[in-house]
């Protein structure tokens, strides 16, 4: 289940998203300090173009999905996610959760906001989620460098459109 993720849960957050294999494949490697968050958190929730959504996992918060660049007009999103690594490890349940945030998450865009089309990007080495973007029907549109801890990196752009 995808819901709204309220303040109490911003803390949270910001330690599923400081994991290390989380800040692995994400265009932000570095540990994220309190500060920070704290700003990524208040500019997001006052943005309406953006939403914060909590993944629940057999009734247990265990992941997030970030909606951006919502245009209603053009009917179009972005977004990403990642998970509670260690939380969904130790109960087994990673694997499974993985695969349903992703398809929870495109139907939240589909059904809840209208879009025609929803629009990632992902490290060329991230060949996992890839692999899953492409097997919820995602397809790969383009490619284009950027730095992600000192170094250039190849990013893959995909997008699913209804």
């Amino acid at each position: 289940m995808l819901r709204g993720a309220v303040e109490r849960e911003c803390e949270m957050i910001r330690r599923w998203r400081n994991h290390p294999r989380v800040r692995g494949v994400s265009f932000t490697d570095h540990e994220i300090g309190e500060v920070e968050h704290r700003r990524w958190w208040r500019t997001t929730m006052a943005d309406g173009t953006r939403r914060i959504l909590v993944y629940e996992h057999g009734g247990v918060p265990s992941g997030v999905v970030n909606l951006s660049d919502h245009d209603a007009r053009a009917r179009r999103a972005g977004w990403g996610f990642y998970l509670d690594v260690d939380g969904l490890g130790e109960r087994g349940e990673l694997l499974a959760a993985w695969m349903r945030i992703e398809g929870e998450a495109i139907e939240y865009a589909f059904a809840e906001l209208g879009i025609a089309t929803l629009r990632g990007e992902v490290l060329a080495r991230n060949e996992a989620v890839r692999t899953l973007h492409l097997r919820h029907g995602f397809i790969e549109v383009g490619t284009y460098t950027r730095e992600v801890g000192g170094v250039r990196e190849p990013v893959v752009v995909m997008e699913l459109t209804r």
